[in-house]
């Protein structure tokens, strides 16, 4: 399933931009701090990158598709903690290896092929500082059976167990109570902490 992300953007065919960030991190960010140094990949047009940097984070936001990068480097100007990087997440430069305190996860991986799923932990790990934190918004199958047609693919709670496990602790994990809409009981956030 591969899918030409800079020809969606060069068309203007964006159907997963919201234009703005991720209900479930405004509200996460409403209660709680996220500090230090933060990936996001597959950051698109930088609505998320924005929130975290307004948090008070140090932000890096990662896109293959340049058109995107370039729209979000537009977009946030010279906002404070925001950075942009053309850069494949599966596949991270020295620099973006083990030196964030966070990676924000959102859009990426529901957009992927399922099967590079543990490709996609064992690339978040790798990006994290030992003991960092991974938290991210899921997009779930409510009938905990997954389909194939996509982007978005859907997840269930006891694969994310499968993919995670090895490589991270599970903190926490709710149901957030904004999400997009028709997304109800459909998002569901965990927040993880790196072995």
């Amino acid at each position: 399933m591969p899918t030409d992300w800079e020809d969606h953007y060069r068309a203007g065919n964006l159907p997963w931009d919201k234009g703005g960030p991720s209900p479930g991190l405004t509200e996460f960010l409403e209660e709680e701090k996220i500090a230090g140094r933060v990936l996001v990949p597959g950051c698109g047009l930088g609505h998320d990158v924005r929130a975290l940097a307004r948090s008070g984070a140090d932000v890096v936001g990662a896109d293959i598709a340049p058109s995107a990068v370039t729209a979000a480097r537009a977009a946030a100007g010279s906002s404070s903690g925001c950075h942009f990087e053309l850069a494949d997440f599966f596949s991270l430069p020295p620099s973006l290896c083990g030196v964030f305190d966070w990676v924000w996860e959102h859009t990426c991986f529901c957009a992927i092929d399922p099967a590079m799923r543990p490709r996609y932990v064992e690339s978040a790990r790798r990006a994290l500082r030992g003991g960092g934190s991974f938290l991210g918004v899921f997009y779930l199958d409510p009938g905990q059976a997954l389909k194939s047609d996509g982007p978005p693919f859907e997840t269930t709670l006891g694969e994310l167990d499968r993919l995670f496990s090895a490589q991270f602790t599970l903190r926490s994990e709710w149901a957030p109570a904004r999400t997009y809409e028709g997304r109800r009981k459909r998002e569901w956030m965990r927040l993880y902490r790196a072995i």
